[in-house]
């Protein structure tokens, strides 16, 4: 295992690739790459905002209905839990920053933690659902809430948050990957943490679009 500090220059920088004039330059690509993939994610999820807000005016009734049967103290935990864990992300990149590669670790390690956290309490939720029939389109046979447009709704639930999920599974994997590298490699420093500050970036949009999800699902 490699060293918990190490400082900067002590350890090779990133390799400079043939088609980028600097590391500067180089760095400065793989940021902006990263914020148009982040941009086209966040037109994934406007559709399904979009439709959302499309139902939610024809059926306003069922839409109030359907947000009431959710669990508002399941979302507000995960919504905690995702908040704290973006905080934990960005402190990667701090000491990432400074060369603290054992740090970087631990923060990765309590993300990822609270991002199974996010999804155990994810798995309840669902399995609540399937249990009293609040689910998408035909397959819907709650007798609570009979109202037009109750199954629309579970139909954008069960879209919205699965899709999120996915998300949180996918930056679950990226930000391992970046603390294998910090506990094994520990070639973190101020010259070398872009994968770090990448990872952190699609953290945070995860965060996002759930701060986005949670008062429009839970708190019609």
């Amino acid at each position: 295992m490699s060293s918990a500090h190490v400082t900067p220059g002590s350890v090779p920088g990133p390799k400079l690739a043939a088609h980028f004039a600097s590391l500067e330059v180089q760095k400065h690509a793989a940021r902006l790459g990263m914020w148009l993939f982040l941009a086209t994610e966040i037109l994934l999820f406007a559709g399904l905002f979009a439709c959302y807000a499309a139902y939610r005016f024809l059926f306003p009734e069922a839409w109030a209905a359907s947000s009431r049967s959710l669990d508002l103290t399941m979302g507000t935990i995960n919504t905690v839990v995702l908040i704290t864990s973006s905080f934990t992300a960005a402190m990667a990149v701090h000491y990432a920053k400074e060369g603290k590669n054992a740090m970087v670790g631990h923060m990765n390690v309590l993300t990822l933690l609270m991002a199974v956290g996010f999804l155990v309490i994810k798995f309840f939720e669902y399995k609540h659902k399937f249990h009293i029939g609040t689910l998408p389109g035909r397959y819907y046979f709650y007798e609570g809430i009979q109202l037009p447009g109750a199954p629309l709704y579970f139909t954008v639930y069960f879209a919205s948050t699965a899709l999120h999920a996915l998300h949180v599974v996918i930056g679950m994997t990226v930000l391992a990957f970046a603390t294998v590298r910090a506990y094994r490699v520990g070639d973190f420093n101020a010259n070398n943490y872009t994968q770090v500050e990448l990872g952190s970036m699609y953290w945070h949009l995860v965060d996002l679009v759930w701060i986005f999800l949670f008062p429009m699902l839970y708190l019609v």
